[in-house]
């Protein structure tokens, strides 16, 4: 195969305890997914969801810059499952056989860019799809580690907790977020899903130090330059 200019390089993230890296082909985001107040009634119907671009993920570890063009830069700790397997309206029973692992994410946003989209009913891509805005850890094959149920998140600014819950109170469990995406597009292998994030986002400044983990999954640590 010829091409015009050169191929750009895949966009990957590492795999943890290896020199192996995990090549990304999409990013999917849920929104919200954690209960946001104690009294918030379940919802009826599943959640939205949106895309960035492969390059927006980056090794979550050393600085993050600070984007352009936003005066609210937002954290969002997320889990995030990586697809190993594809396919098209697969059955939640079955759609743990289709994850390869696990990691820690970040889905960064440019909030308040966000919450002009949201009153004019413009397109999220310059809120959510910048560079650097989807800061990931390692991924832990689900191979050696299972598939977690339970276990904290959380997400600290400066020493100081923000987010925190367990991946038990997702509100609409991985298995049903990958079949509810696989009755919309056909799911590739290298897919990731940012499954949704706990309540306590908010904004960070430079010079922030922000640390992030799931139990038995990873961690991030990232300063924010």
């Amino acid at each position: 195969m010829e091409f015009v200019l050169p191929a750009p390089a895949p966009a990957s993230v590492p795999v943890a305890s290896s020199r192996a890296r995990f090549p990304i082909a999409r990013i999917f985001c849920i929104g919200r997914n954690y209960r946001w107040a104690a009294n918030e009634p379940a919802p009826t119907e599943m959640p939205a969801w949106f895309m960035k671009p492969a390059t927006a993920v980056s090794e979550a570890s050393g600085v993050l810059p600070y984007p352009p063009g936003t005066e609210e830069f937002c954290h969002e700790v997320e889990l995030v499952v990586a697809i190993g397997r594809g396919g098209r309206d697969v059955d939640p029973a079955q759609a743990s056989s289709h994850i390869w692992g696990y990691a820690v994410g970040l889905d960064m946003t440019r909030r308040d860019l966000q919450q002009k989209a949201k009153r004019l009913g413009g397109p999220w891509e310059p809120a959510k799809a910048f560079d650097h805005s989807a800061p990931c850890s390692p991924i832990v094959p689900a191979a050696t580690l299972g598939h977690p149920r339970q276990g904290e998140i959380r997400l600290a600014v400066n020493g100081t907790v923000r987010q925190r819950a367990d991946l038990s109170d997702l509100i609409w469990p991985v298995p049903d977020l990958i079949a509810m995406l696989s009755r919309s597009v056909t799911l590739m292998a290298g897919d990731l899903i940012f499954t949704g994030t706990p309540a306590g986002v908010g904004p960070l400044q430079r010079g922030d130090v922000m640390d992030a983990s799931v139990t038995g999954i990873g961690e991030i640590s990232l300063v924010v330059t």
